[in-house]
């Protein structure tokens, strides 16, 4: 329940009239994350009529407590329970404990440890290959030809559902779209979509996944009465999601650093086993989901501000991590920093990515290939950014490896 609020204590939550989804704003969201850091512990964000949070321990907090701030209301901008914004919710993001708490347990059953260890040799292998087609290139884009084209051979096969490039892409925009506001984005983004929506569907549905794969073993799970009905075709459409475009763009944005300094690419070069460390600091630097909600469930407090009740707060992710008062010079990559588990790319608390062991297995997997094949990781143009509504997202990374 929620604790009474003591109105006289409190402070109003100071108004940012920055609308965070503006173009402008998505492809250099940093101005408008230190703002929303240095306004106060929570902001109300006066375009769209939500709260936000850019703070490190705030973010921490709201999403550690699911009995003041629920999931339920949908991870978005949109509140999925009202009419006109209903969605089908993603079952395992957009559910609260109790009911979150046994889906999340056969999901970490069927994904333990020992079952993703038995990927790693797979994933090392297919690693070399795609590493080896960029050296012979000399000049290539990391988000296309690196990136995207490792993620796309090596994720499939594990999860058991074909994802040919273009569908997967466009399902993606659709759905990271989806989670902000009905601007432009969204409306351009559902249209290239429509075309793929039908596979999307049928593609996670049993007669179409691999036999003896995670998503066939949710269905089975399914059969036993260990899931509802209907969750293991939910789980494989989140899985497309969060398995592709967010290891994608964390695995480009490390790319993307290390070329941009080479002081940090030399300590790899020197310290390979730190191909871990690079990949959770870039996960730092550009966290690729920039920003999920939740709903307050009555009225109430967070460091001191009144909070309304029914309202949606953001966490903006991506500014929590950049946060001076967790982290010394913020701004700086250093792959010797200490962040895993302590960053808050991969979420926190109840909800933190389920998947997070694929991403890093697969991070560390072409990380650990590029630093032995190359031996100069460098710039081969500018970057472009892809203004996407919830994600901080390289749409093209010119590069160039030089080995020899």
């Amino acid at each position: 329940m929620t604790a009474v609020v003591d109105r006289n204590r409190l402070m109003e939550a100071p108004v940012l009239d920055i609308d965070p989804y503006a173009t402008d704003v998505l492809k250099n969201p940093y101005p408008f994350h230190e703002e929303l850091r240095e306004t106060g512990p929570v902001a109300l964000i006066k375009p769209h009529g939500v709260y936000a949070v850019g703070r490190h321990v705030e973010a921490s907090e709201v999403l550690n407590d699911p009995v003041r701030f629920t999931a339920s209301g949908g991870i978005g901008i949109q509140d999925i329970r009202k009419p006109g914004e209903f969605r089908v919710p993603n079952r395992l993001l957009e559910n609260d404990p109790p009911s979150h708490t046994n889906i999340r347990g056969v999901l970490s059953r069927l994904l333990s440890p020992i079952v993703i260890r038995g990927w790693r040799e797979q994933f090392e292998s297919e690693a070399k290959k795609v590493v080896a087609q960029i050296v012979e290139m000399g000049e290539f884009d990391g988000v296309e030809n690196l990136a995207e084209e490792y993620v796309l051979r090596v994720f499939p096969d594990a999860l058991g559902v074909k994802l040919p490039r273009k569908n997967v892409l466009a399902i993606g925009e659709m759905r990271f779209n989806q989670s902000g506001p009905q601007n432009e984005l969204y409306r351009i983004a559902m249209e290239k979509a429509q075309p793929y929506l039908e596979w999307f569907e049928s593609s996670t549905q049993r007669e179409n996944v691999t036999p003896g794969s995670i998503s066939e073993t949710l269905f089975v799970c399914e059969d036993k009465g260990e899931i509802e009905p209907g969750i293991a075709s939910n789980m494989v459409r989140s899985f497309i999601g969060g398995g592709t475009d967010s290891t994608i763009t964390g695995i480009g944005h490390t790319l993307n650093l290390l070329a941009q300094n080479p002081d940090q690419w030399a300590e790899l070069k020197a310290n390979p086993n730190k191909v871990k460390s690079a990949f959770e600091e870039a996960l730092r630097m550009e966290t690729p989901f920039q920003v999920t909600y939740r709903t307050t469930t009555g009225e109430t407090e967070l460091s001191g501000v009144r909070l309304e009740p029914d309202t949606k707060i953001g966490v903006f992710l991506g500014a929590a991590n950049r946060d001076p008062r967790k982290w010394p010079n913020p701004d700086k990559f250093d792959v010797s920093r200490d962040t895993a588990g302590i960053h808050v790319g991969f979420g926190v608390g109840a909800h933190i990515c389920i998947g997070q062991m694929i991403a890093r297995l697969e991070a560390e997997a072409i990380l650990r290939a590029v630093v032995e094949a190359v031996d100069r990781l460098e710039p081969a143009g500018a970057p472009r950014f892809r203004p996407i509504n919830q994600m901080r997202q390289l749409d093209y990374l010119p590069l160039r490896a030089i080995s020899g």
